[in-house]
């Protein structure tokens, strides 16, 4: 997912530097819209796997506070082990969807400068 996401912003970010006259714009820019709904559901959906892990690790964190167990603490361990890259995917996706909002913004305009 992250290789795509980033291929897919580098790809609409050479197509706004062109400029080139030979492009639909109108179709570009549907298909924008089109990726933007997909990263917006993947970003959703890790929103709502990143938050879980997170409850679960204070939840684990606060058991163990409660009730020492050597169980507890590899549990804890491993789910700040996964949390981590839940945060890092979730980080690149929210930023890469603003981003794909801009670019957005930027091919309306030149669509409508365009006319």
């Amino acid at each position: 997912m992250k290789n795509r996401i980033i291929s897919y912003m580098e790809y609409v970010d050479n197509v706004l530097k062109k400029n080139e006259t030979g492009l639909s714009y109108e179709e570009i820019l549907q298909e924008h819209l089109v990726q933007i709904q997909f990263f917006s559901h993947e970003r959703l959906i890790h929103l709502l796997v990143t938050i879980t892990f997170a409850l679960l690790t204070f939840g684990t964190f606060f058991l163990l506070i409660v009730s020492f167990s050597p169980g507890l603490i590899c549990l804890l361990i491993a789910l700040l082990i996964l949390l981590v890259p839940y945060i890092m995917h979730y980080y690149l996706l929210e930023n890469g969807v603003q981003k794909m909002y801009r670019q957005y913004d930027e091919l309306l305009k030149y669509i409508r400068k365009k006319k």
